[in-house]
């Protein structure tokens, strides 16, 4: 295995990073076709995944917009309408990856670019850049430059192109004359697969000051159409224009063809330097939120990566939350799992916690489908499911076991709403969203447990973290995270001087944590040492603290670590890192943050998969466990009722000092040594 990962890492290492300039910049010098994996810009609604083709976007994901089709008879994530890419002729010949030369890819993640280079023939050189911009949640933007090297003829053409999923789609094209202005406008409009919801998309262009060419507007076929215009280039001189565009559907609101036509006028008026000066101020403030790490470049990129991919898949101020990809494809039909709440919440909580509460807002209004979810399975309180989509119903597909079974996602819901109160200290967040939560989390696992005497108050039946065993009793991570949430229940009523039902605190100090006769903890009443997908067990050293005496924690760790399947997701990895880090054990956690990520790097950006082989889109979920080891085991950071402290742990040996700037709601700094 760990001779797998280092050729792996090796392999993607020289692909990836290969001519980067600085710590904000991943460059792809050489596109292969064959070996290609996209990266994404997005801005927490929009995701734009990149294309080995130039100036194209591979897919396009709209953030909230569902519907019934697919995979599992089951609401799927929409593909939305590719509304950015643009296509080129130069004298006739298509600028396409057959034909371009030195075509190279840049993510710069300080600014949130995606910029494309390269040569068609001797004639010009193409410079493309794209962003979801962050201030317009609908809107993207992108700016070619082309310079002719020799005499030449150019014809840009921007495209709506429908994806098979879309119905009734309609095409049209106006221009909106005014005096000082010519707005062109093409549209698209559709309906989603089942008819529930209405998709649209439109495109206009923004030439300099005093351009305005001729535009020709083509229908190709019924689901794609195009805007051109032609232009005559001397050697040495440059054409630029921008083409921006908006997208949305009826779940974002009611009405998303006119919409989507006011945001891209909207946008075209304003103008190329006053979208992009927004857009840059606005990461800029995202970025006043980082990780530095002093004598590691190549951990340096790495964790900025993991780091953008967060803040490019979350927004502040929605009730949206994070799929396991984010906005990098359709991947687990774009649904939340727990993956939100324990793995990738953790990291954004610290960094930027008005993220993190987006992501809450989003349980807080299907709290209502939660309720009735328990009283289906006939409980009491919330159960909330263990796929979510639009409405916060069960969508798992009936197949799959984890829908009824893997009830711990009941509990990290509730151990959110806490850390996030721990934070924040918002009593008003806590009175209005938190509390209502976890008493309704409490309550659930109060009517959940078995009552069978004390110290048998019983958990049976169930899914636990490790996947592979299902229908087990006693599972020592949903035991755990029950015992938690119930207490966490009760302390969030003293916070806000409610009385407490004391029944919480009862039905906690009786569910079990099974042990083996040597001590150490067992996963469930049948586990018999087999390996496991992912980590269980240890989850109740970090982030639980439900087992917290070193030797018990190191007994643990020597036990399961080496049971971690190397096949599993490699989030597993991430809690072995923290383990040894809490530990003092530097090196052994730096090892382990290593392989945590790196054998799972893709040519040519190094977007992570979730296990060797996978190839998925980007796994958000793995960058979050990944950052939870660099800042809450590496770093040192803890969440208690204080707020966001820091302990004093050792670096690892090539590391000269880690600083963690903008932290909590306060934005303080934490450094080390």
């Amino acid at each position: 295995m760990m001779k797998y990962l280092s050729i792996a890492a090796l392999l993607v290492s020289s692909a990836v990073h290969a001519g980067a300039d600085d710590d904000w910049t991943i460059v792809a010098p050489a596109i292969d076709p064959a070996r290609y994996h996209g990266v994404t810009v997005a801005n927490g609604v929009l995701g734009l995944v990149s294309s080995a083709e130039p100036m194209t976007i591979g897919e396009v994901v709209l953030n909230g917009a569902f519907d019934t089709y697919g995979r599992g008879r089951v609401d799927n994530i929409l593909k939305g309408f590719n509304f950015m890419n643009i296509n080129l002729d130069v004298d006739g010949q298509r600028a396409d990856a057959a034909h371009v030369s030195g075509l190279r890819q840049t993510l710069d993640m300080k600014r949130a670019l995606l910029i494309t280079e390269f040569d068609l023939k001797d004639k010009v050189h193409v410079r493309h850049s794209i962003a979801a911009l962050r201030q317009l949640p609908y809107t993207a933007l992108a700016t070619v430059e082309i310079t002719a090297r020799r005499d030449t003829t150019v014809t840009p053409s921007a495209l709506i192109e429908a994806p098979d999923i879309l119905r009734d789609v309609r095409q049209l094209y106006a221009q909106i004359d005014r005096p000082h202005a010519r707005i062109p406008l093409m549209s698209s409009v559709g309906k989603s697969p089942s008819g529930r919801h209405t998709v649209a998309a439109a495109v206009s262009f923004i030439f300099e000051r005093g351009a305005r060419p001729e535009l020709v507007h083509e229908d190709g076929d019924y689901n794609r159409h195009a805007a051109k215009f032609s232009r005559s280039l001397k050697a040495g001189e440059t054409l630029r224009f921008s083409v921006v565009g908006s997208m949305l559907s009826s779940a974002h609101l009611a009405d998303p063809h006119n919409e989507a036509e006011r945001l891209t006028v909207y946008a075209a008026l304003q103008g190329r330097e006053r979208l992009m000066a927004a857009h840059l101020q606005a990461w800029d403030a995202l970025w006043t939120s980082d990780i530095v790490i002093d004598g590691d470049p190549q951990a340096q990129r790495d964790m900025r990566l993991a780091l953008y991919h967060l803040y490019a898949f979350a927004r502040e101020g929605t009730a949206f939350s994070l799929s396991p990809m984010g906005l990098s494809g359709l991947g687990y039909n774009g649904h939340v799992f727990w993956d939100a709440e324990l793995w990738m919440l953790p990291p954004l909580l610290a960094l930027k916690p008005e993220l993190a509460k987006s992501m809450l807002e989003y349980r807080f209004q299907r709290l209502g489908a939660a309720r009735e979810n328990a009283r289906n399975h006939g409980y009491r309180g919330a159960m909330f499911p263990w796929e979510s989509a639009s409405e916060g119903h069960e969508v798992t597909p009936v197949p799959a076991l984890t829908g009824p079974f893997q009830q711990h996602i009941t509990g990290c819901v509730g151990w959110a709403f806490w850390k996030y109160y721990q934070v924040t200290h918002d009593q008003q967040w806590l009175r209005e969203r938190g509390y209502p939560v976890l008493k309704e989390v409490a309550d659930f696992w109060a009517s959940r447990v078995e009552r069978r005497g004390p110290g048998r108050y019983e958990i049976d039946n169930v899914i636990g973290a490790n996947e592979w065993q299902e229908n087990i009793d006693n599972n020592a991570f949903t035991n755990g995270m029950a015992i938690t949430v119930l207490r966490y229940a009760t302390q969030a009523a003293r916070e806000l001087g409610i009385a407490p039902d004391p029944d919480w605190e009862l039905v906690a100090a009786n569910i079990p944590i099974l042990r083996f006769a040597d001590g150490t903890t067992r996963e469930n009443a049948s586990y018999d040492g087999v390996p496991i997908k992912q980590a269980d067990v240890n989850l109740l050293a970090y982030p639980l603290d439900i087992v917290s005496d070193p030797a018990r924690v190191a007994q643990d760790l020597a036990y399961y670590a080496p049971r971690l399947a190397p096949e599993g997701p490699a989030m597993g990895l991430s809690i072995v890192a923290t383990l040894h880090a809490r530990a003092g054990q530097a090196e052994q956690a730096y090892q382990a943050f290593q392989r945590s990520y790196q054998g799972l790097r893709l040519a040519p950006f190094g977007v992570l998969e979730e296990y060797p082989g996978g190839g998925n889109p980007y796994f958000a979920t793995g960058a979050g466990g990944t950052l939870q080891a660099l800042l809450f085991g590496l770093g040192g950071l803890r969440i208690d009722d204080q707020g966001i402290s820091q302990r004093k742990t050792a670096l690892p040996g090539r590391w000269k000092r880690l600083e963690i700037r903008g932290v909590g709601a306060g934005r303080a700094t934490f450094t080390l040594p």
